[in-house]
Protein backbone atom coordinates (compact mmCIF):
# COMPACT_ATOMS: atom_id res chain seq x y z
CA UNK A 1 0.00 0.00 0.00
CA UNK A 2 1.67 3.06 -0.93
CA UNK A 3 2.39 5.86 2.33
CA UNK A 4 -0.26 8.71 0.48
CA UNK A 5 -2.97 5.37 0.46
CA UNK A 6 -1.61 5.15 4.56
CA UNK A 7 -1.80 8.76 5.22
CA UNK A 8 -6.01 9.06 3.81
CA UNK A 9 -6.77 5.35 6.17
CA UNK A 10 -4.57 5.52 8.96
CA UNK A 11 -6.26 2.44 10.81
CA UNK A 12 -6.17 0.67 6.86
CA UNK A 13 -2.61 -1.16 7.61
CA UNK A 14 -4.34 -2.91 10.66
CA UNK A 15 -7.06 -4.54 8.56
CA UNK A 16 -6.74 -7.84 6.52
CA UNK A 17 -6.73 -6.69 2.48
CA UNK A 18 -9.00 -8.72 0.19
CA UNK A 19 -8.02 -9.24 -3.79
CA UNK A 20 -11.70 -8.14 -5.13
CA UNK A 21 -12.36 -6.18 -8.12
CA UNK A 22 -14.21 -2.92 -7.70
CA UNK A 23 -17.91 -2.38 -8.86
CA UNK A 24 -17.75 0.74 -11.25
CA UNK A 25 -19.65 3.73 -10.45
CA UNK A 26 -22.63 3.96 -13.26
CA UNK A 27 -25.07 6.58 -13.39
CA UNK A 28 -29.00 5.33 -11.68
CA UNK A 29 -32.25 6.47 -13.30
CA UNK A 30 -34.02 8.13 -10.29
CA UNK A 31 -36.73 5.39 -10.24
CA UNK A 32 -33.79 2.82 -9.90
CA UNK A 33 -31.73 4.92 -7.29
CA UNK A 34 -35.26 5.54 -4.82
CA UNK A 35 -35.79 1.54 -5.20
CA UNK A 36 -32.51 0.80 -4.53
CA UNK A 37 -32.17 3.30 -1.30
CA UNK A 38 -35.25 1.45 -0.22
CA UNK A 39 -34.36 -1.82 -0.35
CA UNK A 40 -31.30 -0.50 1.92
CA UNK A 41 -33.33 1.30 4.40
CA UNK A 42 -35.72 -1.42 5.55
CA UNK A 43 -34.89 -2.01 9.13
CA UNK A 44 -36.27 -5.47 9.56
CA UNK A 45 -34.18 -7.92 11.42
CA UNK A 46 -32.57 -10.60 9.76
CA UNK A 47 -34.93 -12.99 11.81
CA UNK A 48 -36.24 -15.82 9.69
CA UNK A 49 -40.12 -16.58 9.73
CA UNK A 50 -41.58 -19.90 8.92
CA UNK A 51 -45.06 -20.83 8.74
CA UNK A 52 -44.46 -24.57 8.29
CA UNK A 53 -42.85 -27.07 10.58
CA UNK A 54 -40.98 -28.43 7.30
CA UNK A 55 -39.29 -25.23 6.48
CA UNK A 56 -38.05 -24.76 9.61
CA UNK A 57 -36.36 -28.32 9.97
CA UNK A 58 -35.15 -27.69 6.48
CA UNK A 59 -33.94 -24.14 7.43
CA UNK A 60 -32.36 -25.87 11.08
CA UNK A 61 -30.90 -28.53 8.86
CA UNK A 62 -28.71 -26.43 6.62
CA UNK A 63 -27.85 -24.29 9.67
CA UNK A 64 -26.24 -26.81 11.35
CA UNK A 65 -24.55 -27.84 7.78
CA UNK A 66 -23.33 -24.69 7.10
CA UNK A 67 -22.21 -23.74 10.23
CA UNK A 68 -19.83 -26.93 10.53
CA UNK A 69 -17.95 -26.04 6.92
CA UNK A 70 -18.06 -22.67 8.25
CA UNK A 71 -16.06 -23.49 11.37
CA UNK A 72 -12.90 -22.94 9.77
CA UNK A 73 -13.54 -18.63 8.93
CA UNK A 74 -15.17 -18.42 11.81
CA UNK A 75 -14.76 -20.32 15.19
CA UNK A 76 -16.86 -18.91 17.63
CA UNK A 77 -20.37 -20.47 17.34
CA UNK A 78 -22.80 -17.92 18.24
CA UNK A 79 -20.67 -15.34 15.63
CA UNK A 80 -21.07 -18.29 12.80
CA UNK A 81 -25.11 -18.30 13.66
CA UNK A 82 -25.67 -14.75 13.64
CA UNK A 83 -23.89 -13.90 10.14
CA UNK A 84 -25.25 -17.30 8.79
CA UNK A 85 -29.03 -16.34 9.96
CA UNK A 86 -27.93 -12.78 8.27
CA UNK A 87 -26.87 -14.24 4.90
CA UNK A 88 -30.02 -16.30 5.10
CA UNK A 89 -32.27 -13.47 5.09
CA UNK A 90 -30.87 -11.12 3.28
CA UNK A 91 -30.06 -13.61 0.33
CA UNK A 92 -33.99 -14.17 0.57
CA UNK A 93 -34.78 -10.70 0.50
CA UNK A 94 -33.02 -10.12 -2.30
CA UNK A 95 -34.06 -13.08 -4.59
CA UNK A 96 -30.51 -14.69 -4.29
CA UNK A 97 -29.57 -18.02 -3.72
CA UNK A 98 -27.83 -18.08 -0.01
CA UNK A 99 -24.71 -20.45 -1.47
CA UNK A 100 -24.11 -18.20 -4.41
CA UNK A 101 -23.78 -15.55 -1.83
CA UNK A 102 -21.66 -17.71 0.49
CA UNK A 103 -19.04 -18.73 -2.63
CA UNK A 104 -19.14 -14.49 -3.46
CA UNK A 105 -18.08 -13.59 0.08
CA UNK A 106 -15.83 -16.59 0.10
CA UNK A 107 -14.22 -15.23 -3.05
CA UNK A 108 -14.39 -11.68 -2.44
CA UNK A 109 -13.07 -11.26 1.46
CA UNK A 110 -12.37 -15.17 2.74
CA UNK A 111 -15.02 -14.56 5.22
CA UNK A 112 -13.49 -11.12 6.80
CA UNK A 113 -15.88 -8.24 8.43
CA UNK A 114 -13.05 -5.85 8.27
CA UNK A 115 -11.59 -6.47 4.69
CA UNK A 116 -10.38 -3.98 2.34
CA UNK A 117 -9.70 -4.13 -1.36
CA UNK A 118 -6.66 -2.25 -2.66
CA UNK A 119 -9.49 -0.11 -4.66
CA UNK A 120 -11.30 0.02 -1.37
CA UNK A 121 -14.39 -2.03 -1.55
CA UNK A 122 -15.26 -2.88 2.11
CA UNK A 123 -16.89 -6.01 4.00
CA UNK A 124 -17.59 -9.17 3.26
CA UNK A 125 -19.05 -8.55 0.12
CA UNK A 126 -16.48 -5.85 -0.73
CA UNK A 127 -18.87 -3.09 -1.57
CA UNK A 128 -17.04 0.14 -2.66
CA UNK A 129 -17.81 3.21 -0.91
CA UNK A 130 -19.60 5.54 -3.24
CA UNK A 131 -22.96 3.31 -2.69
CA UNK A 132 -23.37 4.92 0.64
CA UNK A 133 -23.13 8.12 -1.15
CA UNK A 134 -25.58 6.55 -4.03
CA UNK A 135 -28.23 4.87 -2.00
CA UNK A 136 -27.43 5.02 1.80
CA UNK A 137 -26.59 7.56 4.54
CA UNK A 138 -23.74 9.10 3.19
CA UNK A 139 -21.42 6.90 5.97
CA UNK A 140 -19.15 4.65 4.00
CA UNK A 141 -17.62 3.16 7.47
CA UNK A 142 -21.17 1.43 7.94
CA UNK A 143 -19.94 -0.80 5.39
CA UNK A 144 -18.64 -2.51 7.85
CA UNK A 145 -21.14 -3.64 9.96
CA UNK A 146 -22.13 -7.00 9.17
CA UNK A 147 -25.87 -6.34 8.71
CA UNK A 148 -25.42 -3.45 6.42
CA UNK A 149 -22.74 -4.83 4.50
CA UNK A 150 -24.82 -8.10 3.66
CA UNK A 151 -27.67 -6.09 2.15
CA UNK A 152 -25.57 -3.47 0.43
CA UNK A 153 -24.14 -6.67 -1.57
CA UNK A 154 -27.33 -8.77 -2.14
CA UNK A 155 -29.07 -5.71 -2.99
CA UNK A 156 -26.50 -4.42 -5.38
CA UNK A 157 -25.96 -7.82 -6.61
CA UNK A 158 -29.66 -8.29 -7.51
CA UNK A 159 -29.34 -4.93 -9.33
CA UNK A 160 -26.61 -5.99 -11.89
CA UNK A 161 -28.39 -8.91 -12.06
CA UNK A 162 -31.67 -7.51 -13.05
CA UNK A 163 -29.69 -5.17 -14.97
CA UNK A 164 -28.07 -8.52 -17.19
CA UNK A 165 -31.73 -9.82 -17.61
CA UNK A 166 -31.04 -12.85 -15.55
CA UNK A 167 -27.45 -13.41 -17.07
CA UNK A 168 -25.55 -15.08 -13.53
CA UNK A 169 -22.46 -14.57 -15.39
CA UNK A 170 -22.59 -11.52 -16.80
CA UNK A 171 -24.01 -9.56 -13.29
CA UNK A 172 -21.19 -11.36 -11.61
CA UNK A 173 -18.42 -9.72 -13.67
CA UNK A 174 -20.45 -6.48 -13.08
CA UNK A 175 -20.26 -7.21 -9.52
CA UNK A 176 -16.37 -7.68 -9.38
CA UNK A 177 -15.40 -4.88 -12.34
CA UNK A 178 -14.85 -7.78 -15.04
CA UNK A 179 -17.64 -7.78 -16.57
CA UNK A 180 -17.30 -10.14 -19.95
CA UNK A 181 -14.20 -11.89 -17.75
CA UNK A 182 -14.27 -15.99 -16.64
CA UNK A 183 -12.29 -15.87 -13.98
CA UNK A 184 -14.27 -14.06 -11.37
CA UNK A 185 -18.01 -15.66 -12.27
CA UNK A 186 -16.06 -18.88 -12.28
CA UNK A 187 -14.47 -18.90 -8.92
CA UNK A 188 -17.66 -17.60 -7.58
CA UNK A 189 -19.49 -20.51 -9.12
CA UNK A 190 -16.84 -22.91 -8.01
CA UNK A 191 -16.99 -21.75 -4.39
CA UNK A 192 -20.99 -21.98 -4.66
CA UNK A 193 -20.62 -25.47 -4.97
CA UNK A 194 -19.03 -25.67 -1.56
CA UNK A 195 -21.88 -23.82 0.39
CA UNK A 196 -24.63 -25.42 -1.62
CA UNK A 197 -26.88 -27.72 0.95
CA UNK A 198 -29.89 -27.69 -0.49
CA UNK A 199 -31.08 -23.77 1.63
CA UNK A 200 -34.83 -23.95 1.88
CA UNK A 201 -36.22 -21.48 -0.62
Amino acid sequence: MQRRSLLALPLAAALPEARAGAQVEEPLADAVRTALAAAIGDGRPPKPQFFELDARLAYLRWLGGTSEKLKRYKSEHATRVEFLETVWYESKRAGLETSLVLGLIQVESAFRKYAISPVGARGYMQVMPFWSRLIGDGEPARLFHMQTNLRFGCVILRHYLDRERGDLFMALGRYNGSRGRAEYPNMVFGARQRWDLKAPR
